[in-house]
C-alpha cells in the first residue's frame, strides 16, 4: 500500500509575501520621512530630545555669552581701525566715520548672526538686539546705531579724562587713551544699557495699551 506522502508548505509564496510586506514597510517610512514638517511630525518632549543631543561640560549662560562676543568684536574693530588707521587717515572725525560704519557692518553681519546661532530658537536672541531686523534696512540701521553709540563712548572718554584732570591737574596731557580691551567693554556696555532702555520702553508702551483697552 502506498505510503501518504505530507504536503510541504508553500515556502515560495510565503517568502514572495513577507518581502512584499518589507517593501510596503519601508516604502511608507522613506514617504513618511520626505513628507514630514512641523504640521505632521509628532511632538517630541525636551528630555528625549536630550537623550540624543551631545553632552555640554561648560554651559554659558546666554548673557555672558552676548557680553564676550559684543566685547571682543568691538575691541577688535578698535584694534583695526582706530588703532590701525590712525596713522593713515589724520582727521580725527573722518577716523571716527569710517570706525562707526565698520562697527555697524560688524553688528550687523557678524555679532547679530552669532546671537541668533546662539538662540535656541527663532527669534530667541533678538532681545540682545537694538536692531534685530535682517536685511538691508536693520544693515543700515545697525550702522545708524553704531554712530550714536560710538559718539557716547567718545563722550565718556571725555568725561573721564575730564575728571581726571581735575584732579591731577596735568594739563596738555590725555590720562586715559583709547585702547581695543577697554573701548570693547565701554562700547559693549553703552549697548547693553541702550538695550535695557529700550526694553524698559517697551514695557511701559505696552502696560499702557492694556490699559487702555
Amino acid at each position: 500500500m502506498p505510503s501518504k506522502q505530507k504536503k510541504q508548505p508553500n515556502n515560495k509564496k510565503e517568502d514572495a509575501r513577507a518581502a512584499s510586506d518589507y517593501y510596503r514597510l519601508h516604502t511608507k517610512a522613506v514617504d513618511d520621512l520626505v513628507n514630514a514638517d512641523e504640521s505632521n511630525s509628532p511632538v517630541v518632549s525636551e528630555e528625549e530630545l536630550n537623550k540624543y543631543r551631545g553632552k555640554k561640560k561648560l554651559k554659558l549662560p546666554t548673557w555672558l555669552k552676548v557680553v564676550l562676543v559684543k566685547a571682543w568684536f568691538y575691541g577688535a574693530v578698535c584694534f583695526f581701525f582706530l588703532w590701525g588707521l590712525g596713522m593713515y587717515i589724520a582727521d580725527q572725525l573722518d577716523l571716527y566715520v569710517v570706525t562707526a560704519i565698520a562697527l555697524g557692518m560688524v553688528t550687523d553681519l557678524l555679532i547679530n548672526t552669532m546671537l541668533r546661532y546662539f538662540s535656541d530658537r527663532e527669534g530667541g536672541n533678538d532681545r540682545w538686539m537694538m536692531v534685530p531686523q535682517r536685511g538691508v534696512p536693520g544693515f543700515f540701521l545697525n550702522i545708524l546705531y553704531a554712530f550714536v553709540v560710538l559718539a557716547l563712548v567718545v563722550t565718556l572718554y571725555n568725561v573721564i579724562n575730564l575728571a581726571i584732570l581735575s584732579v591731577t591737574k596735568q594739563e596738555g596731557t590725555v590720562p586715559l587713551g583709547v585702547e581695543p580691551i577697554l573701548f570693547g567693554l565701554f562700547y559693549m556696555g553703552i549697548d547693553m544699557g541702550l538695550l535695557a532702555l529700550k526694553h524698559l520702553l517697551q514695557s511701559i508702551v505696552a502696560d499702557a495699551k492694556k490699559k487702555a483697552k
